[in-house]
C-alpha cells in the first residue's frame, strides 16, 4: 500500500525536545496539555521530555508544564531578601554549617543565606571567617569568640556589601578552607550568575582561593540568569539547596560529579 505523503512519520525524542524548546523561545511557559496537543504524544511522554530538558539546563519544570528560564535583571535590597524564603534558607544554612569545624578559615559570600549561618558557628573554636558582608560581621560581634576579617572594598549601600576590585584583590590573598558562596539567579546552563558586574570579581576570587568551594542557594532561584557569568556549577564541590528542586535539576546537578544536599525547611 502507498504510504500516505500528508502523515507524518512520529517524532524521535531529540526531535520532540528541539520541538518544545523552539515554541518555548515564542511563548516562555507551555502547559503539559498544549504540549501532549502539539507534539500527539501522551502525558508520560511529554513529562518525560521535560524531565531530560530540565536535567540538561534547558528549561524549568513547573507545575502542570515547563518554561524557559528566567532572565533577572536586578537583584532585591538586602531588606526585601531577608523577607524571601526564611524557611528554605534557615534549613540549608543549618546543613551548610555542618560542614564547618575548630580552627577552619571560611568565606562568607554576602547574603541572607550565608548570614543564616552565623548562628550555627557558636561553641566552634579557633575559626576564622572572612567576608564582604557587614550584616554578617555585625552577628560576629554579637556571637563573640570567633575571627572576622572584612575585606572592603567599594560598598554596595543597598545589599551591606563590598565588591569590585579591592575587595577581590585581598580575598585573593587569603587562604580559605571552605568558601560558601551565595546567588542571587542559577542555573544547570549559566551556572552562577549576577546582575551586577562588581559581585563576579570577588566571587571568582573566592573559588580560587579555597580549599572547596560550597554554593548554597534556595531552589526559588534555580532556572534563573543575569547578565554576568561567575562560577560555573561544576566548578563547586558541593551544592547545598532545598528539598523543592526539582528531580530532573537535581539529576543534571549530579551527573557533574558535584555533592549535592537538599536540606528540609525549617520547622
Amino acid at each position: 500500500m502507498a504510504q500516505n505523503p500528508t502523515s507524518e512519520a512520529p517524532l524521535i525524542p531529540e526531535q520532540r525536545r528541539e520541538k518544545i524548546l523552539r515554541q518555548l523561545h515564542r511563548e516562555q511557559v507551555l502547559s503539559v496539555h498544549q504540549l501532549t496537543e502539539m507534539l500527539g504524544v501522551s502525558h508520560m511522554t511529554v513529562r518525560r521530555d521535560i524531565a531530560a530538558l530540565e536535567t540538561d539546563g534547558k528549561a524549568l519544570g513547573i507545575p502542570g508544564g515547563v518554561r524557559l528560564a528566567s532572565h533577572v535583571r536586578t537583584e532585591p535590597s538586602r531588606v526585601d531578601k531577608s523577607a524571601l524564603e526564611p524557611q528554605r534558607k534557615a534549613g540549608i544554612a543549618r546543613v551548610a554549617a555542618g560542614l564547618i569545624r575548630d580552627e577552619m578559615v571560611i568565606y562568607l559570600d554576602a547574603g541572607t543565606t550565608t548570614l543564616a549561618i552565623v548562628p550555627h558557628l557558636a561553641g566552634l573554636t579557633g575559626l576564622t571567617v572572612i567576608t564582604n558582608d557587614f550584616a554578617i560581621v555585625d552577628e560576629l560581634s554579637l556571637l563573640g569568640g570567633v575571627e572576622a576579617v572584612h575585606i572592603g572594598g567599594q560598598v554596595e549601600w543597598a545589599n551591606r556589601s563590598t565588591v569590585g576590585t579591592i575587595a577581590a584583590r585581598t580575598l585573593a590573598r587569603l587562604n580559605t578552607d571552605l568558601a560558601f558562596i551565595s546567588a542571587s539567579s542559577w542555573s544547570m546552563h549559566h551556572g552562577v550568575t549576577t546582575p551586577s558586574p562588581g559581585k563576579v570579581e570577588v566571587k571568582m576570587a573566592a573559588i580560587s582561593s579555597t580549599s572547596d568551594a560550597v554554593l548554597v542557594a534556595d531552589s526559588s532561584k534555580y532556572g534563573t540568569f543575569s547578565m554576568y557569568s561567575a562560577v560555573e556549577l561544576r566548578e563547586f564541590s558541593s551544592i547545598v539547596t532545598d528539598s523543592e528542586l526539582s528531580e530532573g535539576a537535581a539529576e543534571g546537578i549530579r551527573a557533574l560529579d558535584v555533592e549535592l544536599t537538599l536540606a528540609p525547611p525549617a520547622e
